[in-house]
């Protein structure tokens, strides 16, 4: 797996400068894909199984036990990872150079929730619009305009300023779970967009109090620049026409399940109830089945890629350690995919 996500060839050294040399980054990055492959929990754990697994150690390229460095050096060295977005950078390498020849079928978008051990951040109340009196405008009466929606906003805007109006700091997020029950959860949320054979292709952290719905135009167009797809599967926490429009524009066939609240529910559920007792799916129906690889990539990434233990703070280092994991799981399905 270290072979195949080449993290090493990423990460930024700078040989011949004056001072104290720094420690193998190569050695030290290998270590943390390592980390996430193994689902340790610390870095403590960490040094501690390369000090007594000879194997491991040199796959990571320590010959001794005496060259593995405490976790100072570990701690700033992730540091520097989490600036330069190492993990991210090598994750996205490795898929463009997996899927330039490969034609996926099916990009399933899902978001799951990241605890992390940190306070959400504050923010400041909205500003209340001036009430203004009841009846029909003035004659010379200019009206406000009406402030448009973030998903209104980004369909004529670039990524990268679509991702600059995100909000990325911690806050606390609520949802309904299967059984219909709100949970809520301090930290953040990772939204990921998964290909056929539960591969993650693209991933955005964000606060875990912003709705899906709102990351899924700058996470379509970050994944359209890494792979070609043909269907888009989402739940229907992403029903909106702005989604569908772009989905389209993309080239591809947007399969968003219909949100109740938009009305006909009581139509729909008539007519899936006719179908059934037909015998009959639509073809929309059966392909939707295939998201299912977003709850299975969801649920990897938490029980054996580390996301269920951040122990670090800050969007930049949250990210970061979430990336390693993203960066194994991938390197793990492309190499089952392979085989």
């Amino acid at each position: 797996m270290l072979e195949v996500a080449g993290v090493e060839a990423f990460v930024r050294t700078w040989p011949g400068l004056p001072g104290r040399p720094l420690k193998d980054r190569h050695a030290l990055a290998r270590s943390f894909v390592a980390k996430a492959v193994l689902g340790l929990a610390t870095t403590a754990a960490l040094i501690e199984r390369l000090a007594v697994d000879r194997t491991l150690r040199r796959l990571c390229g320590w010959e001794r036990a005496a060259s593995v460095p405490g976790e100072s050096t570990f701690s700033r060295a992730f540091a520097e990872f989490a600036r330069s977005g190492l993990p991210g950078r090598a994750h996205e390498a490795l898929i463009k150079q997996t899927h330039k020849d490969r034609l996926v079928g099916h990009i399933s978008r899902d978001a799951t929730a990241i605890e992390a051990r940190e306070k959400p951040a504050r923010t400041a109340p909205a500003e209340k619009a001036p009430k203004r009196k009841r009846g029909r405008p003035k004659k010379d009466e200019v009206m406000p305009a009406k402030e448009l929606k973030r998903l209104e906003r980004q369909v004529n805007m670039t990524l990268a300023a679509m991702l600059a109006d995100l909000p990325m700091g911690c806050a606390v997020g609520t949802k309904r779970n299967a059984k219909g029950y709100k949970t809520s959860w301090i930290g953040y949320k990772l939204h990921i967009d998964t290909a056929d054979g539960d591969i993650p292709v693209s991933c955005l952290l964000t606060s875990a109090s912003l709705h899906d719905s709102q990351v899924a135009l700058p996470l379509a167009t970050i994944t359209a620049g890494r792979v070609t797809n043909l269907y888009d599967l989402m739940d229907s926490a992403y029903d909106a026409p702005e989604i569908a429009e772009r989905s389209r524009a993309l080239g591809h066939v947007p399969i968003i399940d219909p949100n109740p609240r938009r009305g006909g529910k009581a139509e729909a559920e008539a007519e899936a109830r006719a179908r059934r007792c037909a015998g009959h799916s639509l073809a929309e129906d059966i392909r939707f089945k295939e998201r299912s690889a977003a709850e299975r990539v969801n649920s990897a990434l938490k029980d054996s890629y580390g996301a269920r233990f951040v122990r670090v703070r800050g969007h930049d280092k949250v990210l970061c350690h979430l990336m390693f994991g993203i960066l194994a799981l991938a390197a793990e399905q492309l190499m089952r995919l392979v085989t």
